[in-house]
């Protein structure tokens, strides 16, 4: 790959979810043999301004997993980007509509975060935004029950051997 592919993780305002999931995506991507290891984890927002700081329980939420997040500023998401993704991870069926209805080619790379996990169950991320740290504690850990499964398909994604 001559240059690294990016994966965007998106919610509403990308202060919250979306850094998190961006965060939590990348640091497990580390661990992971080539090409899975350069990809690039960037987040955005489908409603999101230029410039806001990371909420800090998200801040808070993350560091106990022990991933800085604290220099993330949210930045809203661009046709730009959609079209450099080789997958675009959202937290809501609704994130996912907007993404569909506004962008200017829609992707066909548009999954849920939770979307490939085996089980049944909620595919969707609640927001705690405005909420007590547990709150966004369980959005983390919501996010830390779907790497595995990601990870499985961005290899299938990539074309790389499974373990």
């Amino acid at each position: 790959m001559p240059a690294p592919a990016t994966v965007i993780v998106v919610c509403t305002a990308n202060i919250c979810r979306s850094p998190m999931g961006a965060g939590l995506l990348q640091h497990a991507l580390a661990a992971q043999p080539e090409p899975l290891r350069s990809l690039k984890v960037v987040s955005a927002g489908v409603a999101a301004r230029d410039g806001e700081r990371v909420s800090e329980n998200s801040v808070i939420a993350l560091k106990k997993a022990g991933i800085n997040i604290a220099g993330h500023v949210s930045r809203p998401l661009t046709d730009a980007m959609l079209a450099d993704a080789v997958a675009v991870l959202c937290m809501t069926e609704s994130h996912r509509a907007m993404i569909q209805l506004q962008a200017e080619v829609p992707p066909r790379n548009l999954f849920l975060f939770r979307e490939f996990m085996p089980q049944r169950g909620d595919k969707e991320i609640a927001d705690p935004y405005g909420g007590p740290l547990r709150v966004y504690e369980a959005a983390r850990d919501e996010m830390v029950e779907a790497i595995p499964s990601l990870l499985e398909f961005l290899k299938t994604r990539l074309g790389t051997p499974r373990a």
